[in-house]
């Protein structure tokens, strides 16, 4: 269904191509160059890049190094590293798309918002998440503002016929963004949530109908708002791993979540860590004891 592949990962350097102004919280910028030359992308919507910005006061970001076909973060300064996902992927031209959520004073809000031809980041090879069964006849598609690219992409490649339930989630009605529409495709606007308020992601997954016939849930928001849309559908509705994708995009309050998680006592933070090197368990059980344990320490 997605034709997903997978790519060697890989580390390039583009320069900022074009700008503009989607909405007051959604900047878009085009990167292109001659260092893009050799991306490929995986075919699949919701692909996802690291991100890496220049040092304040330099040009050029650090080019990390890659161990083991893995990006080696002990290379990079990660102050300086975000992840987004690719909006488009122009072939012809060799342009890779990116839509910045811009709010705060943060690394990737900053860096975009100045951003004008010829600023240089660096990219790595995509990864892609959204993979729904080959014979799929409908899915829902929920997001926040920070995954509104990626559902926008994911609707432009949707086949016609699949019936498609779309709800976004945005802090007002100025940050509606044109969407690509079928007769097949029915699409809400929710105001609220994404740090300003809270978010109703959850309600929203909950009443949201499943019709007949093959079906894919995709969820894409801030990461605390999403433990509970992935235990309703995982543990209440029993939906097998294939029919569903409930993605952590953000956290509300980063810093603070971040100095809380590290004032853990050592051996706190050593078993959450511990959790993910258990190879004869499930990844699903682990997120939902992970989950279950940050939630307990008011994480």
């Amino acid at each position: 269904m997605s034709g997903r592949i997978t790519v060697p990962m890989a580390v390039y350097t583009a320069e900022v191509v074009a700008t503009e102004d989607l909405s007051p919280t959604l900047r878009r910028v085009v990167l292109g160059g001659q260092g893009l030359a050799g991306y490929c992308t995986t075919g699949v919507g919701d692909e996802y890049i690291r991100l890496l910005f220049p040092a304040e006061g330099t040009e050029e970001p650090v080019l990390p190094t890659i161990t083991d076909g893995a990006l080696d973060y002990g290379s990079i300064d990660l102050d300086l590293l975000r992840t987004y996902t690719v909006r488009r992927f122009d072939a012809d031209r060799g342009q890779v798309t990116v839509d910045f959520v811009v709010h705060g004073h943060g690394v990737a809000t900053t860096w975009a918002r100045r951003a004008i031809p010829g600023d240089l980041v660096r990219l790595n090879s995509p990864t892609g998440l959204y993979d729904p069964p080959a014979d799929l006849a409908w899915q829902v598609l929920v997001a926040d503002l920070a995954g509104l690219p990626a559902l926008a992409r994911l609707l432009e490649q949707t086949p016609e016929g699949v019936r498609t339930r779309v709800v976004v989630e945005v802090p007002g009605p100025e940050d509606h963004i044109v969407l690509p529409q079928r007769a097949t495709t029915t699409i809400s606007w929710v105001h609220g949530g994404n740090g300003s308020a809270s978010s109703r992601l959850e309600e929203i997954v909950r009443t949201l109908p499943r019709p007949d016939g093959t079906g894919y849930v995709w969820v894409a928001g801030e990461t605390a708002a999403l433990r509970a849309v992935r235990r309703h559908l995982r543990r209440e509705l029993k939906l097998p791993p294939d029919r569903f994708k409930v993605i952590g995009y953000w956290t509300d309050a980063a810093e603070s979540w971040q100095e809380r998680y590290d004032a853990l006592d050592e051996a706190t933070r050593a078993e959450l860590e511990d959790m993910w090197d258990d190879d004869s368990r499930d990844e699903d059980e682990i997120q939902d004891e992970y989950d279950e344990r940050l939630t307990a320490l008011g994480l």
